[in-house]
């Protein structure tokens, strides 16, 4: 009798989701310049989000928030439910951070999982640092290379599709950012459209033509809160002062939209809400907004169709966002759109 209820009991554990030998997240190759320094691990019970981390040659010695590890770039992905019980594969979105965000932070975590639960969707988010700006900078200085673009477009998404069951092809491959992120995803899909079916905003700062934009992205790199060591003002586009300023203005995603036609478009953005209320967060909505009205401007010049949630306080977009920057309830609601956008759904 109690050896035929052990027997039960066992059987019972190696049949539950948590003893599946296909419950393990998968192990990771290096390649494509990249070299993995810790293998993948759930963050949590779900088994649907696992972080890995990575060296590179091409940005060796990030700038580091509290907790992150020298030379070590943390990279987070939210699998399909499915994933370990099929062998399908799957299109992928790359969701870039903010600033001074990291990938492993729990509200991007939260964000991702809800809009994608059901859709058979691989999200990426690869460590942007709490200043790499998602380009390769032309005065980093004795920070010495940081070369963000051509890590993420070079080597993190070849080393995806190589470890991972995605469908490695334009036209399943999105790429999205909040603020300094969703500069980066303009960017990126700018330079690279060959990459990219689908490219998206929450909140971006996309006119470096702007002088609070260069004034915000000047003050994050000598602000020690953006990360460890702090650089010069002109590390990463060179001196935003005229007439030396030739890198910002070639670089700025709202003056380069052309480049995007042909791909699914989408901008997300309030006005701050009530500025008295958390005015730093209101401010910083209310100026990224200034740059999507540009954007969205010079799409409509260029002829290219675009999706733009401009939502103002937030009150009729998601339940208890209030238009701010860093919200995670008015994030949440443009991810949740932007995935449908994406999948079809939309």
């Amino acid at each position: 009798m109690i050896r035929t209820l052990a027997t039960a009991v066992l059987v019972m554990a190696l049949s539950s989701p948590q003893a599946r030998a296909d419950d393990a997240p998968p192990h990771l190759a290096d390649g494509f310049g990249l070299t993995v320094t810790n293998q993948p691990r759930w963050v949590d019970e779900t088994r649907r989000t696992f972080v890995f981390s990575v060296s590179t040659n091409q940005v060796p010695a990030p700038t580091l928030l509290p907790g992150q590890e020298p030379g070590r770039h943390a990279v987070v992905v939210t699998l399909p439910e499915d994933y370990g019980r099929t062998s399908d594969r799957h299109p992928v979105q790359y969701y870039l951070h903010g600033h001074p965000d990291r990938p492993d932070s729990q509200w991007n975590q939260r964000v991702v999982e809800k809009a994608t639960a059901g859709t058979g969707l691989i999200t990426v988010q690869p460590n942007g640092s709490g200043r790499g700006w998602y380009s390769n900078w032309v005065n980093p200085g004795a920070a010495g290379p940081q070369n963000w673009e051509t890590f993420h477009l070079e080597q993190v998404i070849p080393f995806v599709d190589a470890n991972l069951r995605t469908k490695a092809s334009r036209a399943d491959r999105a790429i999205v950012g909040h603020s300094m992120g969703g500069f980066g995803a303009f960017h990126y899909a700018e330079h690279r459209p060959d990459l990219f079916s689908h490219v998206g905003s929450f909140s971006g700062g996309l006119d470096l033509r702007n002088s609070e934009v260069r004034a915000a992205i000047t003050t994050t790199l000598v602000n020690p809160a953006s990360g460890t060591p702090t650089v010069n003002a002109d590390a990463v586009f060179g001196s935003p002062f005229w007439p030396f300023d030739g890198v910002w203005n070639a670089q700025s995603p709202a003056h380069n939209v052309g480049r995007l036609r042909g791909m699914g478009v989408a901008l997300y953005t309030g006005n701050g809400g009530d500025l008295t209320v958390n005015p730093v967060q209101a401010v910083l909505e209310n100026r990224a907004r200034e740059t999507a009205l540009v954007t969205a401007a010079n799409l409509r010049a260029e002829g290219i169709g675009f999706h733009f949630s401009d939502y103002g306080d937030g009150s009729g977009w998601a339940p208890g966002c209030t238009g701010k920057h860093a919200d995670e309830a008015c994030v949440q609601a443009d991810m949740n759109h932007f995935v449908r956008l994406v999948t079809g759904h939309a």
